[in-house]
């Protein structure tokens, strides 16, 4: 390979705004120490062979970069001519097909793009001039996927070892409307202190993403099982050996002892089937109980646990005040039949879930794509306190 798998170099792990107090929280139980940290990402350092891990396992990161070389930058030629430099005919194959996605915040240029193009000429020139073939390259980031960061005076290069974002987990043929992204569910799911030792009721389950996840982190399974295709998988000199090794490791990981039952409903026909069918794709059918029904008429284990539920927000889906009644609804059921459960609601409309009528424990912030949401916390004591009646959200 164009680097020794175990040359130690920085990897940068990035996931959506809001994600990265969870994203340490699992690069750290994986081993890893973490260098630094900002509101979309982590840096460590660390192998090949640890990105090849990472990719596999991690449940909230986005993307997994492998630091190929940084310089002075001060232009578009001097940025053409420092990758130039690069050896990129032993990363990249003639016959690849290369993506290059830059960042840049530099007062040289104002167009992102226009800085993709010289890296993406640098390289494929470079690769014809010393092997006689140019890569086909383009947008899609299915195989050698290049990632520019130019900062004022400085230039980084990373190899994309996901190559598309891990949170493309492939589980998820069956969206149905308005899905939660994997990895924000893997972290909601994380927030609530869930670890399949408990059961886990999600009501409104949608296409069963939250559910599916919940699965996932109780049985231990890497979530990167799931997928076939990663960025690593296309550069020159792949150890495949070594990688299905740790794939083959990765399967025989199971969490100890038996989880307890997920439960999944929605009042939603196709919403159940869609969900069944993705947890089937996704391998944990056998965890989790579907049923369709009204989330009230939830059924619920005699063992007391986690209550997950994420109502529409009044943006995209749904009208406010018929909202309003739902909201209202929720604090019912949670009142009258979860006594001794810990009640979460994830919601983008905080004005909303004023309505749920109950005292809040804790707030968790969080984004959904632009919106600013929360994860709010509701111990519902064995015998309603007198004092949580009329307490607001």
């Amino acid at each position: 390979m164009w680097v020794d798998l175990d040359e130690r170099r920085r990897i940068r792990i990035t996931c959506a705004k809001g994600l990265s107090e969870y994203l340490q929280q699992e690069v750290e139980q994986l081993g890893y120490g973490v260098t630094s940290s900002r509101p979309t990402g982590v840096e460590i350092e660390a192998s090949m062979v640890d990105a090849f891990r990472l990719n596999l396992f991690l449940r909230t990161g986005m993307n997994v970069l492998f630091l190929i070389d940084s310089f002075d930058c001060r232009g578009p030629e001097e940025l053409y001519d420092r990758t130039s430099d690069i050896a990129w005919e032993d990363i990249v194959a003639p016959d690849e097909y290369l993506s290059v996605v830059s960042n840049v915040n530099t007062p040289t240029i104002t167009d992102w793009r226009f800085a993709s193009l010289k890296v993406k000429d640098a390289i494929v020139d470079r690769v014809s001039d010393r092997v006689g073939r140019r890569p086909d390259s383009g947008p899609e980031r299915e195989n050698v996927v290049i990632q520019v960061y130019w900062t004022g005076d400085t230039c980084e290069i990373f190899l994309n070892t996901s190559g598309r974002k891990l949170s493309d987990r492939n589980y998820r043929k069956m969206p149905h409307k308005a899905p939660m992204q994997e990895t924000l569910a893997a972290a909601v799911v994380m927030a609530t202190g869930y670890d399949g030792s408990t059961p886990l009721v999600n009501p409104m389950c949608g296409s069963g993403t939250l559910a599916i996840e919940a699965a996932l982190l109780a049985s231990g399974r890497a979530p990167g099982l799931l997928r076939s295709n990663f960025g690593f998988l296309h550069v020159r000199g792949f150890d495949e050996e070594r990688w299905q090794t740790m794939r083959r490791d990765a399967k025989r990981i199971r969490s100890k002892g038996d989880a307890k039952p997920i439960i999944a409903t929605d009042v939603d026909e196709r919403a159940i089937f869609a969900a069944r069918k993705n947890a089937e794709t996704a391998g944990v059918h056998h965890m989790i109980q579907f049923s369709v029904c009204d989330f009230a008429e939830t059924p619920l284990p005699d063992d007391p646990g986690f209550v997950l539920m994420n109502p529409e927000y009044g943006m995209r889906l749904g009208d406010v005040q018929a909202l309003e009644a739902t909201y209202k609804r929720i604090g019912d059921f949670f009142k009258k039949q979860c006594a001794g459960w810990t009640g979460f609601v994830f919601t983008g409309n905080r004005e909303l879930a004023k309505s749920i009528g109950l005292k809040v424990s804790r707030r968790m912030e969080f984004w959904n794509a632009k919106i600013d949401c929360r994860l709010l916390k509701y111990e519902m004591y064995a015998g309603t306190r007198r004092k949580d009646r009329g307490a607001t959200t």
